[in-house]
Protein backbone atom coordinates (compact mmCIF):
# COMPACT_ATOMS: atom_id res chain seq x y z
CA UNK A 1 0.00 0.00 0.00
CA UNK A 2 0.65 3.77 -0.82
CA UNK A 3 4.34 2.57 -2.34
CA UNK A 4 6.24 5.53 -3.46
CA UNK A 5 6.04 5.54 -7.99
CA UNK A 6 10.05 4.94 -7.61
CA UNK A 7 9.06 1.20 -6.14
CA UNK A 8 12.39 1.51 -3.58
CA UNK A 9 10.76 2.17 -0.53
CA UNK A 10 7.33 0.47 0.68
CA UNK A 11 5.23 -0.16 3.49
CA UNK A 12 6.88 -3.49 4.94
CA UNK A 13 10.52 -1.83 4.51
CA UNK A 14 9.23 1.66 6.22
CA UNK A 15 7.71 -0.75 9.30
CA UNK A 16 10.84 -3.07 9.97
CA UNK A 17 13.38 -0.02 9.49
CA UNK A 18 10.95 1.88 12.26
CA UNK A 19 10.66 -1.35 14.89
CA UNK A 20 14.26 -0.92 14.20
CA UNK A 21 15.33 2.69 15.54
CA UNK A 22 12.71 4.77 15.36
CA UNK A 23 11.51 3.55 19.10
CA UNK A 24 13.61 5.86 20.37
CA UNK A 25 14.35 8.14 17.60
CA UNK A 26 17.98 7.17 17.17
CA UNK A 27 18.89 9.28 14.56
CA UNK A 28 22.06 9.67 12.03
CA UNK A 29 24.67 12.16 12.51
CA UNK A 30 25.05 15.07 10.10
CA UNK A 31 28.03 15.42 8.21
CA UNK A 32 28.14 19.20 9.06
CA UNK A 33 27.94 18.62 12.88
CA UNK A 34 30.18 18.50 15.58
CA UNK A 35 31.62 15.45 16.92
CA UNK A 36 29.48 13.12 18.85
CA UNK A 37 30.55 14.09 22.02
CA UNK A 38 28.54 15.51 24.70
CA UNK A 39 27.09 18.65 23.53
CA UNK A 40 26.10 20.67 26.83
CA UNK A 41 24.96 24.28 25.97
CA UNK A 42 23.88 23.51 22.79
CA UNK A 43 20.03 23.72 21.36
CA UNK A 44 18.19 20.40 22.14
CA UNK A 45 15.22 19.38 20.16
CA UNK A 46 13.79 16.79 22.89
CA UNK A 47 10.07 17.72 21.29
CA UNK A 48 10.67 15.89 17.93
CA UNK A 49 9.73 16.74 14.63
CA UNK A 50 6.45 16.60 12.26
CA UNK A 51 5.45 17.36 9.12
CA UNK A 52 2.48 18.60 7.82
CA UNK A 53 -0.12 19.73 4.90
CA UNK A 54 1.80 17.38 2.17
CA UNK A 55 1.51 17.34 -1.26
CA UNK A 56 2.62 16.12 -4.65
CA UNK A 57 5.84 18.53 -3.87
CA UNK A 58 5.96 20.14 -0.30
CA UNK A 59 5.87 19.81 3.31
CA UNK A 60 5.92 21.68 6.39
CA UNK A 61 8.47 20.65 8.85
CA UNK A 62 8.39 21.71 11.98
CA UNK A 63 11.06 21.16 15.42
CA UNK A 64 10.81 23.06 18.72
CA UNK A 65 14.45 24.00 20.28
CA UNK A 66 14.84 24.44 24.21
CA UNK A 67 16.63 27.79 23.16
CA UNK A 68 17.26 30.09 20.18
CA UNK A 69 18.36 27.91 17.70
CA UNK A 70 18.85 28.41 14.00
CA UNK A 71 16.61 25.99 12.03
CA UNK A 72 18.58 23.72 9.50
CA UNK A 73 16.91 21.11 7.39
CA UNK A 74 18.55 18.14 5.20
CA UNK A 75 16.24 15.96 2.97
CA UNK A 76 17.25 12.81 1.15
CA UNK A 77 16.11 9.92 -0.85
CA UNK A 78 17.71 7.30 1.93
CA UNK A 79 18.69 7.38 5.36
CA UNK A 80 22.34 7.16 4.43
CA UNK A 81 21.68 10.94 3.31
CA UNK A 82 24.14 11.04 0.97
CA UNK A 83 23.30 13.84 -1.99
CA UNK A 84 21.07 15.43 0.85
CA UNK A 85 19.79 18.80 -0.16
CA UNK A 86 19.81 21.49 2.78
CA UNK A 87 16.82 24.14 3.42
CA UNK A 88 18.04 26.78 5.74
CA UNK A 89 15.41 27.99 8.20
CA UNK A 90 14.37 30.63 10.15
CA UNK A 91 16.36 31.33 13.69
CA UNK A 92 13.77 30.20 16.67
CA UNK A 93 12.89 32.02 19.50
CA UNK A 94 10.47 33.09 22.20
CA UNK A 95 8.27 35.09 19.83
CA UNK A 96 6.98 31.72 18.53
CA UNK A 97 7.75 29.62 22.13
CA UNK A 98 11.23 28.61 20.44
CA UNK A 99 9.13 26.32 17.65
CA UNK A 100 10.32 26.93 13.67
CA UNK A 101 8.67 25.99 10.34
CA UNK A 102 10.82 24.98 7.25
CA UNK A 103 9.00 24.66 3.96
CA UNK A 104 9.82 22.15 1.30
CA UNK A 105 9.41 22.43 -2.15
CA UNK A 106 10.18 20.88 -5.12
CA UNK A 107 10.38 17.55 -4.21
CA UNK A 108 9.34 14.41 -6.23
CA UNK A 109 6.05 12.95 -5.94
CA UNK A 110 5.61 9.89 -4.75
CA UNK A 111 8.35 8.76 -3.00
CA UNK A 112 9.56 8.31 0.78
CA UNK A 113 11.27 11.64 1.90
CA UNK A 114 13.89 11.10 4.69
CA UNK A 115 15.15 14.51 6.15
CA UNK A 116 16.57 15.67 9.48
CA UNK A 117 16.30 18.51 11.71
CA UNK A 118 19.82 20.10 13.01
CA UNK A 119 19.52 22.96 15.59
CA UNK A 120 22.50 25.77 15.53
CA UNK A 121 23.38 28.27 17.72
CA UNK A 122 22.61 31.78 15.59
CA UNK A 123 25.78 33.10 16.90
CA UNK A 124 28.28 29.85 16.29
CA UNK A 125 26.87 27.79 13.48
CA UNK A 126 29.75 25.31 14.54
CA UNK A 127 27.85 24.69 17.55
CA UNK A 128 25.05 22.14 17.05
CA UNK A 129 22.77 20.04 18.76
CA UNK A 130 21.94 15.97 18.11
CA UNK A 131 19.90 16.11 14.83
CA UNK A 132 16.51 14.63 14.98
CA UNK A 133 14.93 12.87 11.74
CA UNK A 134 11.96 11.65 10.71
CA UNK A 135 10.34 10.77 7.30
CA UNK A 136 7.22 11.30 4.94
CA UNK A 137 5.69 10.29 1.28
CA UNK A 138 5.17 12.68 -1.09
CA UNK A 139 1.44 12.42 -2.70
CA UNK A 140 1.49 10.66 -6.00
CA UNK A 141 1.12 12.54 -9.50
CA UNK A 142 -0.71 9.97 -10.70
CA UNK A 143 -3.88 7.97 -10.06
CA UNK A 144 -2.13 4.40 -9.82
CA UNK A 145 -0.68 4.69 -6.77
CA UNK A 146 -2.26 3.85 -3.37
CA UNK A 147 -3.42 5.85 -0.61
CA UNK A 148 -4.13 5.25 2.84
CA UNK A 149 -4.63 7.75 5.80
CA UNK A 150 -6.45 7.79 9.36
CA UNK A 151 -8.28 10.27 10.97
CA UNK A 152 -9.52 10.56 14.83
CA UNK A 153 -9.78 13.48 17.38
CA UNK A 154 -10.20 14.30 21.42
CA UNK A 155 -6.66 13.74 22.72
CA UNK A 156 -6.24 14.49 26.99
CA UNK A 157 -10.13 15.23 27.72
CA UNK A 158 -11.76 14.91 30.84
CA UNK A 159 -8.50 14.97 32.83
CA UNK A 160 -7.33 11.46 30.84
CA UNK A 161 -3.96 11.76 30.01
CA UNK A 162 -0.78 10.67 29.53
CA UNK A 163 -1.41 7.29 31.71
CA UNK A 164 2.71 5.42 32.35
CA UNK A 165 0.27 2.38 33.76
CA UNK A 166 -0.98 2.07 29.80
CA UNK A 167 1.78 3.18 28.19
CA UNK A 168 0.77 6.44 27.26
CA UNK A 169 -1.00 7.38 23.82
CA UNK A 170 -0.83 3.52 22.87
CA UNK A 171 -3.02 4.19 20.18
CA UNK A 172 -0.87 6.35 18.18
CA UNK A 173 1.24 2.98 18.04
CA UNK A 174 -1.54 1.01 16.35
CA UNK A 175 -1.99 3.72 13.57
CA UNK A 176 1.85 4.24 13.09
CA UNK A 177 1.65 0.20 12.68
CA UNK A 178 -0.04 0.84 9.85
CA UNK A 179 2.07 3.36 8.07
CA UNK A 180 -0.51 5.83 6.67
CA UNK A 181 0.28 8.62 4.51
CA UNK A 182 -0.78 11.09 6.73
CA UNK A 183 -3.50 11.24 9.58
CA UNK A 184 -6.44 14.04 9.44
CA UNK A 185 -7.01 15.11 13.50
CA UNK A 186 -10.51 16.52 13.57
CA UNK A 187 -10.08 18.92 16.01
CA UNK A 188 -9.67 19.41 19.92
CA UNK A 189 -5.81 18.55 20.13
CA UNK A 190 -5.80 19.67 23.43
CA UNK A 191 -8.35 20.52 26.20
CA UNK A 192 -7.80 23.69 27.55
CA UNK A 193 -10.72 23.97 29.92
CA UNK A 194 -9.49 20.28 31.65
CA UNK A 195 -6.95 20.18 33.96
CA UNK A 196 -5.07 16.67 34.26
CA UNK A 197 -4.70 15.55 38.00
CA UNK A 198 -1.79 13.26 39.08
CA UNK A 199 -4.49 10.99 40.05
CA UNK A 200 -8.35 9.58 39.05
CA UNK A 201 -10.32 6.91 41.32
CA UNK A 202 -12.14 4.98 38.58
CA UNK A 203 -15.45 3.32 39.61
CA UNK A 204 -14.25 -0.16 39.88
CA UNK A 205 -11.42 1.08 42.52
CA UNK A 206 -8.39 1.10 40.22
CA UNK A 207 -6.42 4.09 40.26
CA UNK A 208 -5.28 6.48 37.34
CA UNK A 209 -2.22 7.82 36.91
CA UNK A 210 -1.22 11.11 34.66
CA UNK A 211 1.53 12.89 33.69
CA UNK A 212 0.67 16.02 35.00
CA UNK A 213 2.79 19.50 34.41
CA UNK A 214 1.75 22.78 35.77
CA UNK A 215 0.23 23.85 32.96
CA UNK A 216 -1.74 21.61 33.05
CA UNK A 217 -2.84 21.80 36.11
CA UNK A 218 -5.34 24.89 35.51
CA UNK A 219 -7.81 26.13 32.46
CA UNK A 220 -5.51 27.79 30.05
CA UNK A 221 -6.09 31.46 30.14
CA UNK A 222 -2.47 32.98 29.40
CA UNK A 223 -0.48 31.96 25.97
CA UNK A 224 1.86 30.44 28.31
CA UNK A 225 -0.63 27.93 29.50
CA UNK A 226 -2.25 27.39 25.96
CA UNK A 227 1.47 26.81 24.70
CA UNK A 228 1.77 24.23 27.46
CA UNK A 229 -1.38 22.29 27.15
CA UNK A 230 -0.42 21.89 23.16
CA UNK A 231 3.21 21.15 24.68
CA UNK A 232 1.83 18.07 27.15
CA UNK A 233 1.07 16.15 24.35
CA UNK A 234 4.51 15.62 22.89
CA UNK A 235 5.59 13.88 26.18
CA UNK A 236 4.01 11.11 24.97
CA UNK A 237 6.63 8.90 23.01
CA UNK A 238 3.95 7.19 21.14
CA UNK A 239 3.08 10.28 19.75
CA UNK A 240 6.33 11.69 18.92
CA UNK A 241 7.54 8.44 17.51
CA UNK A 242 4.49 8.95 15.30
CA UNK A 243 5.06 12.18 14.21
CA UNK A 244 8.45 11.36 12.90
CA UNK A 245 6.21 8.87 10.42
CA UNK A 246 3.13 10.29 9.21
CA UNK A 247 2.23 13.85 8.43
CA UNK A 248 -0.22 15.40 9.56
CA UNK A 249 -3.02 17.71 8.73
CA UNK A 250 -4.50 19.31 11.70
CA UNK A 251 -7.90 21.43 12.35
CA UNK A 252 -9.39 22.31 15.87
CA UNK A 253 -12.60 22.66 17.16
CA UNK A 254 -14.00 24.05 20.50
CA UNK A 255 -11.75 22.31 23.54
CA UNK A 256 -8.65 24.39 21.77
CA UNK A 257 -10.24 26.42 24.23
CA UNK A 258 -13.31 25.79 26.07
CA UNK A 259 -16.38 23.88 25.86
CA UNK A 260 -18.63 24.69 23.14
CA UNK A 261 -17.32 28.36 22.65
CA UNK A 262 -18.39 30.59 19.90
CA UNK A 263 -16.79 33.83 19.15
CA UNK A 264 -18.45 36.79 21.49
CA UNK A 265 -19.08 34.78 23.98
CA UNK A 266 -18.40 35.79 28.01
CA UNK A 267 -17.97 32.45 30.29
CA UNK A 268 -19.72 32.05 32.94
CA UNK A 269 -17.32 29.49 34.45
CA UNK A 270 -15.99 30.54 37.98
CA UNK A 271 -12.52 28.77 37.19
CA UNK A 272 -11.43 31.83 34.78
CA UNK A 273 -10.59 35.05 35.15
CA UNK A 274 -10.79 35.79 31.76
CA UNK A 275 -14.40 35.11 30.30
CA UNK A 276 -13.64 36.59 27.16
CA UNK A 277 -13.53 33.84 24.73
CA UNK A 278 -12.44 36.01 21.92
CA UNK A 279 -9.43 36.65 24.10
CA UNK A 280 -8.52 33.35 24.82
CA UNK A 281 -9.41 32.13 21.45
CA UNK A 282 -6.75 34.34 19.78
CA UNK A 283 -3.97 33.46 22.64
CA UNK A 284 -5.36 29.42 21.77
CA UNK A 285 -4.93 30.25 18.09
CA UNK A 286 -1.43 31.67 18.09
CA UNK A 287 -0.09 28.71 20.22
CA UNK A 288 -1.61 26.23 17.75
CA UNK A 289 -0.12 27.67 15.21
CA UNK A 290 2.60 27.69 17.15
CA UNK A 291 2.85 23.70 17.62
CA UNK A 292 1.37 22.38 14.04
CA UNK A 293 2.84 22.67 10.72
CA UNK A 294 -0.33 24.67 8.68
CA UNK A 295 0.41 26.55 5.69
CA UNK A 296 -2.27 28.52 6.37
CA UNK A 297 -1.65 29.27 9.84
CA UNK A 298 1.77 30.75 10.55
CA UNK A 299 3.04 32.48 13.98
CA UNK A 300 5.33 34.94 11.84
CA UNK A 301 2.15 36.38 10.37
CA UNK A 302 0.08 37.50 12.82
CA UNK A 303 -3.79 37.86 12.47
CA UNK A 304 -5.11 35.96 15.57
CA UNK A 305 -8.37 37.53 15.33
CA UNK A 306 -11.15 37.57 12.81
CA UNK A 307 -10.91 40.79 12.20
CA UNK A 308 -7.20 40.95 10.67
CA UNK A 309 -6.68 37.92 9.21
CA UNK A 310 -7.66 39.65 5.72
CA UNK A 311 -4.73 41.83 6.51
CA UNK A 312 -2.62 38.89 8.03
CA UNK A 313 -1.71 37.07 4.26
CA UNK A 314 -3.68 33.94 5.61
CA UNK A 315 -4.58 33.80 9.75
CA UNK A 316 -7.01 30.72 9.00
CA UNK A 317 -7.42 26.97 9.70
CA UNK A 318 -9.86 26.47 6.98
CA UNK A 319 -7.83 25.21 3.53
CA UNK A 320 -7.54 22.65 0.73
CA UNK A 321 -4.72 20.32 1.17
CA UNK A 322 -4.22 18.38 -2.28
CA UNK A 323 -3.15 14.89 -2.22
CA UNK A 324 -2.88 14.27 -5.76
CA UNK A 325 -5.10 13.34 -8.23
CA UNK A 326 -6.95 10.44 -5.95
CA UNK A 327 -7.63 13.02 -3.07
CA UNK A 328 -8.23 16.46 -1.91
CA UNK A 329 -8.92 17.01 1.36
CA UNK A 330 -11.01 19.99 2.41
CA UNK A 331 -10.62 20.95 6.07
CA UNK A 332 -13.31 23.31 7.67
CA UNK A 333 -13.54 25.52 11.07
CA UNK A 334 -16.87 25.50 12.53
CA UNK A 335 -16.01 27.06 15.29
CA UNK A 336 -14.45 30.30 14.81
CA UNK A 337 -17.13 31.85 12.20
CA UNK A 338 -20.20 30.53 13.67
CA UNK A 339 -23.04 32.47 15.44
CA UNK A 340 -24.03 31.81 18.50
CA UNK A 341 -25.36 28.57 19.80
CA UNK A 342 -29.38 28.34 20.33
CA UNK A 343 -32.35 26.73 19.81
CA UNK A 344 -31.48 26.91 15.96
CA UNK A 345 -34.81 27.50 14.70
CA UNK A 346 -33.94 30.73 12.71
CA UNK A 347 -36.13 30.82 9.24
CA UNK A 348 -33.09 32.71 7.74
CA UNK A 349 -29.33 32.26 9.30
CA UNK A 350 -26.11 33.65 6.54
CA UNK A 351 -23.87 33.38 9.24
CA UNK A 352 -24.85 29.41 10.36
CA UNK A 353 -22.03 27.34 11.57
CA UNK A 354 -19.31 28.10 8.48
CA UNK A 355 -19.73 31.89 8.27
CA UNK A 356 -20.79 33.19 4.74
CA UNK A 357 -17.52 33.71 3.65
CA UNK A 358 -15.80 30.01 3.66
CA UNK A 359 -19.21 28.85 2.57
CA UNK A 360 -18.41 30.82 -0.31
CA UNK A 361 -14.37 29.04 -0.25
CA UNK A 362 -15.97 25.74 0.18
CA UNK A 363 -18.48 25.45 -2.61
CA UNK A 364 -15.60 27.52 -5.16
CA UNK A 365 -13.05 24.78 -3.96
CA UNK A 366 -15.31 21.85 -4.51
CA UNK A 367 -16.31 22.60 -7.88
CA UNK A 368 -12.88 23.67 -8.99
CA UNK A 369 -11.91 20.23 -7.39
CA UNK A 370 -10.41 17.82 -10.30
CA UNK A 371 -9.65 14.95 -7.46
CA UNK A 372 -11.44 11.55 -7.74
CA UNK A 373 -12.39 11.99 -3.79
CA UNK A 374 -13.27 15.03 -1.43
CA UNK A 375 -13.19 14.38 1.88
CA UNK A 376 -14.73 16.74 3.87
CA UNK A 377 -13.35 17.04 7.10
CA UNK A 378 -16.00 18.46 9.41
CA UNK A 379 -15.10 19.40 12.84
CA UNK A 380 -19.07 18.72 14.02
CA UNK A 381 -21.06 15.76 12.96
CA UNK A 382 -24.33 17.08 10.52
CA UNK A 383 -26.87 14.87 11.69
CA UNK A 384 -25.96 14.35 15.43
CA UNK A 385 -27.98 16.18 17.38
CA UNK A 386 -25.36 17.69 20.17
CA UNK A 387 -26.47 19.66 23.07
CA UNK A 388 -25.30 23.00 24.72
CA UNK A 389 -26.97 23.28 28.01
CA UNK A 390 -31.07 22.59 27.97
CA UNK A 391 -32.55 24.45 25.09
CA UNK A 392 -29.25 25.46 22.65
CA UNK A 393 -27.65 23.35 20.35
CA UNK A 394 -23.54 23.10 19.53
CA UNK A 395 -23.73 21.78 16.12
CA UNK A 396 -25.98 21.98 13.01
CA UNK A 397 -28.60 19.97 13.62
CA UNK A 398 -31.74 21.02 16.26
CA UNK A 399 -34.21 17.53 16.94
CA UNK A 400 -36.58 19.64 14.65
CA UNK A 401 -36.92 16.65 11.87
CA UNK A 402 -38.40 19.17 9.43
CA UNK A 403 -37.38 21.27 6.91
CA UNK A 404 -34.11 23.04 7.72
CA UNK A 405 -34.04 25.99 10.15
CA UNK A 406 -30.92 28.02 12.07
CA UNK A 407 -27.41 26.34 10.85
CA UNK A 408 -28.96 23.49 8.51
CA UNK A 409 -29.94 26.24 6.20
CA UNK A 410 -26.23 26.31 5.48
CA UNK A 411 -25.77 22.76 4.75
CA UNK A 412 -28.92 22.37 2.77
CA UNK A 413 -27.49 25.46 0.79
CA UNK A 414 -23.93 23.50 0.02
CA UNK A 415 -25.60 20.13 -0.15
CA UNK A 416 -28.11 21.40 -3.13
CA UNK A 417 -24.94 22.92 -4.68
CA UNK A 418 -23.17 19.44 -4.36
CA UNK A 419 -25.77 17.64 -6.08
CA UNK A 420 -26.56 20.71 -8.84
CA UNK A 421 -22.79 21.62 -9.94
CA UNK A 422 -22.53 17.08 -10.27
CA UNK A 423 -19.28 17.56 -7.59
CA UNK A 424 -18.68 13.80 -7.38
CA UNK A 425 -16.94 11.79 -4.58
CA UNK A 426 -18.05 13.30 -1.73
CA UNK A 427 -17.11 12.08 1.40
CA UNK A 428 -18.03 13.68 5.23
CA UNK A 429 -15.56 12.68 8.07
CA UNK A 430 -15.94 14.17 11.76
CA UNK A 431 -14.98 13.53 15.36
CA UNK A 432 -16.26 15.26 18.31
CA UNK A 433 -18.61 12.91 19.95
CA UNK A 434 -16.28 10.51 21.52
CA UNK A 435 -17.76 7.10 20.15
CA UNK A 436 -17.89 5.55 16.44
CA UNK A 437 -20.14 5.61 13.93
CA UNK A 438 -21.60 5.57 10.29
CA UNK A 439 -24.42 7.91 9.30
CA UNK A 440 -25.79 7.42 6.10
CA UNK A 441 -28.19 10.36 4.43
CA UNK A 442 -30.85 10.08 1.81
CA UNK A 443 -32.96 12.26 0.29
CA UNK A 444 -35.90 9.69 0.34
CA UNK A 445 -35.82 9.61 4.10
CA UNK A 446 -35.36 13.40 4.48
CA UNK A 447 -37.44 16.56 4.77
CA UNK A 448 -35.29 18.07 2.89
CA UNK A 449 -34.72 16.34 -0.42
CA UNK A 450 -32.69 18.41 -3.04
CA UNK A 451 -29.59 16.40 -2.57
CA UNK A 452 -27.49 13.31 -3.32
CA UNK A 453 -27.03 10.87 -0.93
CA UNK A 454 -23.80 10.60 0.94
CA UNK A 455 -21.88 8.87 4.15
CA UNK A 456 -20.54 10.55 7.27
CA UNK A 457 -18.59 8.48 9.62
CA UNK A 458 -17.20 9.40 12.90
CA UNK A 459 -14.39 8.25 14.73
CA UNK A 460 -12.60 9.34 18.44
CA UNK A 461 -11.30 9.74 20.99
CA UNK A 462 -7.96 9.52 20.93
CA UNK A 463 -7.69 9.65 24.40
CA UNK A 464 -10.60 11.09 25.87
CA UNK A 465 -13.58 10.20 27.95
CA UNK A 466 -16.18 8.07 26.12
CA UNK A 467 -20.10 9.43 25.82
CA UNK A 468 -23.29 7.78 24.95
CA UNK A 469 -24.91 8.23 21.80
CA UNK A 470 -26.91 11.14 20.64
CA UNK A 471 -29.79 11.01 18.87
CA UNK A 472 -30.41 12.03 15.10
CA UNK A 473 -32.38 14.64 12.83
CA UNK A 474 -34.31 13.87 10.48
CA UNK A 475 -33.80 16.80 8.16
CA UNK A 476 -31.01 15.34 6.22
CA UNK A 477 -32.59 11.61 6.05
CA UNK A 478 -29.80 10.21 8.11
CA UNK A 479 -29.51 6.19 8.74
CA UNK A 480 -26.61 4.67 11.36
CA UNK A 481 -26.20 1.20 9.87
CA UNK A 482 -23.35 0.65 12.90
CA UNK A 483 -22.25 2.68 16.15
CA UNK A 484 -20.44 1.61 19.70
CA UNK A 485 -20.51 4.02 22.43
CA UNK A 486 -20.87 3.61 25.38
CA UNK A 487 -23.45 3.05 27.71
CA UNK A 488 -22.53 6.34 30.83
CA UNK A 489 -20.89 9.70 30.64
CA UNK A 490 -16.97 9.90 30.45
CA UNK A 491 -15.67 6.31 30.44
CA UNK A 492 -12.08 6.21 30.37
CA UNK A 493 -9.54 4.71 28.06
CA UNK A 494 -9.67 2.38 30.56
CA UNK A 495 -13.04 0.89 30.46
CA UNK A 496 -13.88 2.27 26.93
CA UNK A 497 -12.31 1.70 23.73
CA UNK A 498 -10.60 4.72 21.95
CA UNK A 499 -11.60 4.87 18.03
CA UNK A 500 -9.57 5.93 14.75
CA UNK A 501 -10.69 5.32 11.47
CA UNK A 502 -8.90 4.36 8.26
CA UNK A 503 -9.63 5.61 4.25
CA UNK A 504 -7.72 3.33 2.43
CA UNK A 505 -8.41 4.64 -1.84
CA UNK A 506 -7.41 1.98 -4.38
CA UNK A 507 -5.15 3.33 -7.30
CA UNK A 508 -6.10 0.77 -9.63
CA UNK A 509 -10.34 0.60 -9.54
CA UNK A 510 -10.28 4.29 -7.33
CA UNK A 511 -12.56 2.13 -4.97
CA UNK A 512 -12.53 4.30 -1.46
CA UNK A 513 -12.88 2.19 1.60
CA UNK A 514 -13.27 3.39 4.70
CA UNK A 515 -12.71 0.90 8.01
CA UNK A 516 -14.20 2.24 11.74
CA UNK A 517 -10.77 0.64 14.03
CA UNK A 518 -10.52 0.39 17.70
CA UNK A 519 -7.72 0.53 19.72
CA UNK A 520 -5.20 -2.24 18.63
CA UNK A 521 -6.42 -2.50 15.44
CA UNK A 522 -9.66 -4.18 15.30
CA UNK A 523 -12.25 -3.41 12.52
CA UNK A 524 -15.31 -2.87 13.76
CA UNK A 525 -17.14 -1.31 10.51
CA UNK A 526 -16.44 -1.16 6.38
CA UNK A 527 -18.02 0.41 3.89
CA UNK A 528 -16.49 0.90 0.29
CA UNK A 529 -17.85 3.39 -1.65
CA UNK A 530 -17.10 3.34 -5.81
CA UNK A 531 -15.96 6.72 -7.51
CA UNK A 532 -17.32 9.07 -10.16
CA UNK A 533 -20.61 9.40 -8.30
CA UNK A 534 -22.67 12.84 -7.00
CA UNK A 535 -23.99 10.52 -4.43
CA UNK A 536 -24.00 7.32 -3.37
Amino acid sequence: MAQGSGGGFGRRSLLQGAAAGSAALALPTLSCAAPAQARSGRPSADWGVQVGDVTTSSGLVWVRSDRPARMVVQTAATESFRRARSWHGPVIGPDTDFTGLTSLHGLPSGEQIHYRVLLADPDDPRRTGEPVSGTFRTAPAGRRADLRFHWSGDLAGQGWGINPDRGGYRIYEDMRRRNPDFFLCSGDNIYADSPIPERVTLPDGRIWRNVTTEEKSKVAETLAEFRGAFRYNLLDDNLRRFNAQVPTITQWDDHEVHNNWYPGQLLDDDRYTEKDTDVLSARSLRAFSEYFPIRTLRPDRGGTSRSSEAESGGGRVYRVVHHGPLLDVFVLDMRRYRNANSPGRQTDDPQGILGAEQLRWLKQELSRSQAVWKVIASDMPLGLVVPDGKTNFEAVAQGDPGAPLGRELQMAELLRHIKHDRITGTVWLTTDVHYTSAQHYAPERAAFKDFEPFWEFVSGPLNAGGFQALKLDGTFGPAQPFIKAPDRANTSPAESPQYFGEVDIDGGSGELTVRLRQEGGQVLFSKVLQPGRVGQ
